[in-house]
């Protein structure tokens, strides 16, 4: 999270209807916040949000099972696969 300590040096805009500002004027006039304070929270808070559903792997049961399974007993490689591995080898010889 953002320190209040750290001056704010980017500048970020955004043009907005005049009814969306006006909900969110309302919305940070609630919270008794700035409107930039309150706009700056809540996008970083989105962001977090989206990244966050974006990194995390959720599984249930099942898959949690499914998982570990083909870690700790994995098929052997295809066809497909130790044709990549040959390729890889001759692409790149030092690894």
């Amino acid at each position: 999270m953002m320190s209040a300590t750290i001056p704010r040096q980017e500048r970020l805009e955004a043009r907005v209807t005049a009814e969306q500002k006006e909900l969110l004027q309302r919305a940070a006039a609630l919270e008794g916040r700035t409107l930039t304070d309150f706009v700056v929270r809540s996008i970083q808070h989105a962001a977090e949000q989206t990244i966050r559903r974006h990194e995390e792997l959720v599984l249930n049961a099942s898959e949690s099972q499914a998982f570990v399974d083909a870690l700790l007993n994995p098929p052997a490689p295809n066809q497909a696969l130790r044709d990549a591995a040959e390729h890889f080898r001759r692409t790149i010889p030092s690894a």
